[in-house]
């Protein structure tokens, strides 16, 4: 597993992980996952991400609303980049010097995946 390790380090914050909890469990039906396997999950992340507090906003930023939350963090945890199947939804994202790839990609650039 590549979470928590010095090449797959994530930062979240408050509003990102009530995002987060709010979708997986509204896609429960599709993934198999119950409640309790959500909550597991987010609580694993929260134990190994940089939590970072916003301390700006600039909404709306980009298309989507709720992507300004990861947008948002990945800025103020002066991340390199964002990791998303929705990489059109980032336009505009190098504006702050982000990287915006598919997990592929990522798993790619850093030796993970062939």
């Amino acid at each position: 597993m590549l979470l928590g390790q010095a090449d797959f380090e994530i930062a979240l914050s408050v509003p990102l992980v009530v995002e987060y909890e709010d979708a997986a469990k509204r896609m429960s039906a599709e993934t198999g996952l119950s409640a309790r396997d959500v909550d597991d999950v987010i609580d694993y992340m929260c134990s190994v991400a940089h939590l970072q507090e916003i301390h700006f906003l600039w909404r709306p930023f980009l298309k989507d609303p709720r992507d300004d939350h990861v947008l948002e963090v990945a800025v103020e945890a002066d991340c390199d980049v964002i990791v998303t199947h929705n990489v059109r939804d980032f336009v505009g994202s190098e504006r702050f010097g982000l990287h915006v790839l598919t997990p592929g990609q990522y798993l790619r650039e850093i030796g993970g995946s062939s």
